[in-house]
């Protein structure tokens, strides 16, 4: 049993999306790991945003809609739901926004993103903004 702290994770939806479609691959283990001994955190708009690309017609190959939804679920089910306040519009993808606002008012160590336009805010706030790879690397 590790005596180090739990982290408080924002997982932006592109390593979600890589955890459903490749479970073993490096964003997928990292989502893994968050699960397993850390506290994630979602909003409503970043959970609509994971719904939403699931049901993309251009991942309908890829994403089964029988499983989709459980997925969805679970990401709900294992997270800390918050409740965003913050206006944050700093990031160069306006829709990035809301994952950096998850971050300030759910108190996040770190962000978990394979996006450039979050990754070079690292730090934002105090906030570390690292990849899966790092994530993994970090112990």
């Amino acid at each position: 049993m590790s005596l180090r702290p739990r982290s408080r994770i924002v997982i932006d939806t592109n390593v979600y999306l890589s955890r459903y479609l490749r479970p073993t691959s490096v964003p997928g283990r990292a989502v893994q790991r968050a699960l397993e001994r850390d506290i994630t955190l979602v909003s409503l708009p970043t959970l609509l945003e994971l719904r939403d690309v699931l049901n993309r017609r251009k991942f309908s190959r890829y994403v089964n809609q029988s499983e989709a939804s459980p997925f969805l679920n679970r990401v709900a089910g294992a997270a800390e739901q918050i409740e965003v306040l913050s206006q944050i519009e700093i990031c160069r993808h306006p829709k990035d926004n809301k994952f950096l606002a998850l971050a300030v008012d759910g108190h996040a160590d770190l962000i978990l993103t394979g996006d450039q336009d979050l990754l070079v805010l690292n730090p934002f706030r105090g906030i570390a903004v690292v990849t899966p790879m790092q994530y993994l690397a970090e112990d």
